[in-house]
Parts: C-alpha cells; sequence; structure tokens
C-alpha cells in the first residue's frame, strides 16, 4: 500500500473535534457534550483553522498525503462549520498528492443530508458511520441516544447521495451481550455491506463511565471469546474484506485485539501510516497528539495538546509554539 505513496517525505494532518451528542459510557477519548459547548463551537473552528494554517506553514517543506478528520464526531458540527474547515483544508492540501481524506461521522443522530452534502462537495473520500452495535437494549445501556433505524438511514443515505469508501466501527464485549447478539449484528452489517469494518474488543480505560461508576454497570457482564472474535472474522470474509491493521490496548475484554478490515481496494492509508508508525502525523485541535517520525534516530517525538476546549482556547499560542519548538529540535537531530 505504501510503495507508491512518499510517506517517507510527507506527512499526514489529523483534526480533532471534541464534541459529541451525547459521551458514551465506554468512552474515554476527547469528547464532551455538544449542549455544554454549542455556543464556543465557532469560536473552536476558527482558532482550529488557524491551527491548521500554522501546522501547515511548519510543514512546507514536506508532502501532505492523508488528512483524518476524528473526535469526538465531527458531525456534530453544524453545515456552515463543516464547510468553513474543509474549506480550510482544500486549502492547504490544494497542489498537493492527497491521497485520503477521511471524516467520522461516527454517530448516525449527528448525520443529515445537508452535512453529508457539504462532505461530498468537498472531495471527502471515507466516511466512518459506527453504529458500535445493531442491538437497541445494548445503545441504551451505554448512554447512545440513537437507534438502529437511525444507523442504517444513514447508511443508506451516505450511499444514496455517491460516498463509495464507508467505514463501520462495532465493539465485542459491550456490557451484556451475547454471542447470539453479536451474530445478530455482524447478519445486519452484512446486509449493509460497507466497505471497511473495524472490529475492537472493548477497552476500558480510567476515563471510561464503566470504570469510574462501575457499581451502576456491575450487573452487566463483558463477554470475548476467540469464539466470537472466529466469528466475526468469518463475517469479514464473507463480505470480501481482508484484514490489514490490528493493535492491542489495555484492558481489552478477553485480552483480543482490535482488527481492520478492508476491501482490497479501500484500505484505509491514514490507518497503516499511524499504526506503523511509518511517517508523521501533525495534530491539531483539542486532545491532537503530534507524532514526529526521526527514522534515523529510531523514535518518535510526541507534541501533546491540552485535551479540555477551554485550557486549548486559552493556551493556544503555548501549544503552537510547543509543536514548533519540537519540530525544529526534530530536524536538527536529523542532521
Amino acid at each position: 500500500m505504501l510503495k507508491n505513496i512518499p510517506y517517507k517525505e510527507g506527512y499526514s494532518l489529523y483534526v480533532g473535534i471534541p464534541f459529541c451528542p451525547s459521551t458514551c459510557a465506554y468512552c474515554s477519548f476527547t469528547s464532551y457534550p455538544l449542549h455544554i459547548w454549542e455556543k464556543e463551537v465557532d469560536a473552536y473552528v476558527e482558532l482550529l483553522c488557524r491551527e491548521i494554517d500554522i501546522t501547515a506553514q511548519l510543514f512546507s517543506d514536506k508532502q501532505l498525503c492523508t488528512i483524518y478528520v476524528g473526535g469526538g464526531t465531527p458531525t456534530t458540527l453544524k453545515p456552515h462549520q463543516l464547510k468553513r474547515l474543509l474549506d480550510k483544508l482544500l486549502e492547504i492540501s490544494k497542489g498537493q498528492p492527497l491521497r485520503e481524506l477521511t471524516v467520522e461521522a461516527g454517530r448516525p443522530d449527528s448525520i443529515t443530508a445537508e452535512k453529508l452534502q457539504v462532505l461530498r462537495e468537498h472531495q471527502v473520500t471515507r466516511i466512518s458511520i459506527n453504529p458500535q452495535t445493531m442491538q437497541q437494549k445494548t445503545l441504551d445501556t451505554i448512554g447512545r441516544r440513537h437507534t438502529v433505524e437511525q444507523t442504517i438511514e444513514a447508511y443508506r443515505l451516505a450511499r444514496a447521495l455517491g460516498f463509495e469508501d464507508i467505514n463501520m466501527d462495532l465493539i465485542i464485549g459491550l456490557p451484556g451481550e451475547t454471542m447470539e447478539d453479536v451474530h445478530s449484528t455482524m447478519e445486519q452489517i452484512k446486509g449493509l455491506a460497507p466497505d471497511n469494518l473495524t472490529i475492537h474488543s472493548l477497552a476500558i480505560k480510567r476515563a471510561a463511565r464503566l470504570r469510574m461508576q462501575k457499581e451502576e454497570y456491575r450487573q452487566y457482564q463483558s463477554v470475548n471469546t476467540q469464539e466470537i472474535m472466529d466469528m466475526t472474522a468469518g463475517y469479514a470474509e464473507e463480505m470480501g474484506l481482508i484484514p490489514y491493521y490490528l493493535y492491542r490496548q489495555k484492558n481489552m475484554a478477553g485480552n483480543f485485539e482490535n482488527v481492520g478490515y478492508a476491501k482490497p481496494d479501500k484500505i484505509g492509508i491514514y490507518n497503516i501510516l499511524i499504526m506503523e508508525e511509518m511517517q508523521t502525523i501533525a495534530a491539531v485541535g483539542a486532545g491532537g497528539a503530534t507524532k514526529i517520525v526521526i527514522p534515523k534516530q529510531n523514535r518518535i517525538e510526541r507534541v501533546e495538546n491540552v485535551k479540555e476546549v477551554r485550557a486549548y482556547m486559552e493556551r493556544f499560542e503555548e501549544m503552537t509554539e510547543r509543536k514548533r519548538t519540537a519540530l525544529m529540535k526534530a530536524r536538527m537531530d536529523v542532521r
């Protein structure tokens, strides 16, 4: 996948949108309920565009290979806010050999035809529509606050609007789910036929509500087995999807992995670059972690933005200067 990509001479860009319609019980990502920050989103997007400009200048000697807009849920942004962000991304990528532009439209309850049309008009090549499960009882338990029907409707709408590379994320080991529940979910996903499928094993981190409020979820078991993972792999194969990346995290249900599957011509390039740590990933936005790859020294320099939205807005100059300093030092180390 990488042989025709100038990854050694280039960089990729991660753009963080730290808002969601609600916070799921398992989530430990940089994500805040939209209703709390709604009045601040315009200001956040403007500052984010400023950081994108600064970052593009810092990497003006490098080729931009891929862009990944994640979160949180990027499609919590209103259409005009999405347009503002994507206009900026197209501006900095103009004339670059951009191979992939991904936007996570992860929560089906954040997706509208108008927002999807904005993505189409801005050359977005890959989106995610993430159900995590197709069992309504589980969605209710984990505070997902959308329905199975909304997932199906959002997926079909995206197809109708012409999206040809759609990823769907699932989590194995969600509270109370059995093998029969996973089987039912996989049957429904097979019927939709996504181009990419990511199978996550539930990982409960310190900041997740499942850990912080253990008593509330004590009645639910988190079950994952080799048999379940084999079943999901079998369904992926039936859908014509091949496994192309795998990684582990701490505290994963059943001590299993996260596995990415894709159609052979729809493999996520950004996923390979970040998992294999083959290329510098510049990150912007609250919670973004820039990873500067220094191959000659076989090491990676990390520069992290603060996670909290207010702190990001107040400490913006400090963070951009820290990134500039780290990048200059890394370039001196290479000489």
